[in-house]
């Protein structure tokens, strides 16, 4: 059918770029997306074509002898039997039709993101059942666990809502040296960790040049992966931290509402912060990002246009956590996003998104003890690790009263929402794979 996309799997990153770019100069019309997971891993990309330019791509790649493992329909991810399995419950007709679509793997409308984002009772249920179930068929049941190195708290940025904002008064601003870095990069890797997370406030202090550093170490050291979150950077830096060995990049956008991204940014730009995360996606960065649920003035539409952004960016993990006043902040006052909204939140990602990491964040489980295992139950499938030194732990307050989420706590929460936890953890031998 003429509306088919396919996609080009390519046997590496670096390939799958040299691809694009080609294809891009040759006017073919091309699109980065996460790689649907028949084909490969959730921390991969694929190349995007359209059914008219299929032919074409093809010669042009055989013509410039580029071997890629294949060109394959972009099927759409249906859930066979949805409709039937539903027969029973007592749903409305609007919510039916658009069940039917995400059964047969239509794409919802805003109007429809925002229908679901809206709904209570027995719809809310079978919402996160179908969203729990379209995780299952496509991630499969092993919970990601990655940690965070929170290694600086000093930050340029006055966001209102952040706890280590530039003239918030902080206990104590702190640097990890790049010794430091590594003692707690080694102590994750003796657990089996594979990805660290190196997370500061938007610091000129750490140069791209000490960045590249602390990225070679501990790619020479330990070989795991790396996921950057230093802020925004030109696109040479990025470029650079990539060559480097980074190999993920966590920029969330927090809101894609003009108003509200101002209100709480009042020294960025929306746009900005959208061109970074095109950047990011053309350099070929494993790209996350991510909302916060309940911002002053936030409106499930609001929401509905943050996930469709989401998709349309590509973006491969996507963090949704409520919104939670820090003190000291000219938030502090302000009410915290409600647990419930943050859960159809991550229910409904689940289902347009679809083959992406959504993880039960830090911020859920700093409001609701149970919250970690309710967002495994409703379409997420990662953990993060708070694994910055006890020392500098309690002065990294984004938001207040922060849970400080450990292996023995993740392992607790993976547990309770009957999830398999990764293979590749070095566990004690009371805890039991």
């Amino acid at each position: 059918m003429s509306n088919q996309q396919y996609i080009i799997i390519c046997y590496s990153t670096s390939q799958m770029l040299r691809a694009d770019s080609l294809l891009k100069a040759l006017n073919v019309t091309t699109d980065l997306i996460p790689t649907p997971s028949e084909y490969g891993s959730i921390c991969s990309t694929a190349i995007a074509i359209s059914h008219k330019d299929k032919e074409i791509a093809e010669k042009i790649l055989m013509d410039h002898n580029f071997a890629v493992k294949g060109i394959f329909p972009h099927e759409i991810r249906k859930l066979s039997g949805l409709m039937e399995s539903l027969k029973n419950t007592v749903i409305s007709q609007p919510f039916k039709d658009i069940m039917k679509k995400v059964e047969t793997g239509e794409t919802l409308s805003k109007e429809e993101i925002t229908y679901l984002l809206k709904v209570e009772g027995s719809e809310k249920k079978v919402l996160f059942e179908t969203a729990d179930r379209m995780r299952k068929e496509i991630v499969g049941d092993v919970v990601e666990v990655r940690a965070a190195i929170e290694f600086s708290n000093y930050c340029n940025k006055s966001c209102h809502y952040c706890g280590i904002r530039n003239g918030c008064s902080v206990p104590n601003r702190y640097r990890m040296t790049e010794d430091e870095i590594m003692e707690a990069v080694h102590q994750l890797h003796k657990t089996g960790i594979k990805t660290v997370v190196l997370q500061s406030g938007e610091d000129d202090y750490y140069t791209v040049d000490l960045l590249i550093q602390l990225i070679k170490r501990i790619k020479r050291e330990t070989k795991m992966g790396i996921t950057l979150s230093v802020g925004e950077r030109s696109y040479e830096e990025y470029a650079a931290l990539k060559k480097a060995g980074a190999n993920n990049y966590l920029l969330k956008i927090e809101t894609t509402n003009p108003e509200i991204f101002q209100f709480i940014h009042p020294d960025d730009d929306l746009q900005v912060r959208k061109q970074c995360a095109q950047w990011l996606k053309e350099l070929g960065y494993v790209n996350a990002s991510g909302n916060m649920i309940g911002l002053p003035g936030q409106r499930p539409e609001d929401i509905a246009e943050d996930i469709l952004f989401f998709k349309e960016m590509g973006i491969h993990m996507i963090g949704i956590g409520p919104f939670i006043p820090a003190k000291g902040t000219p938030f502090e006052k302000y009410p915290q996003g409600s647990v419930e909204m943050t859960l159809k939140a991550v229910a409904v990602t689940r289902l347009v998104c679809k083959n992406v990491f959504i993880p039960a964040t830090t911020a859920l489980a700093s409001i609701d003890p149970d919250g970690q295992r309710k967002a495994l139950q409703a379409g997420a499938n990662s953990l993060m690790l708070i694994s910055t030194p006890p020392k500098y732990r309690l002065n990294y307050q984004i938001y207040s009263n922060k849970n400080m989420i450990d292996l023995d706590s993740a392992i607790e929460a993976i547990k309770e929402a009957g999830r398999r936890l990764p293979k590749y953890l070095v566990l004690n031998e009371e805890v039991s794979v």
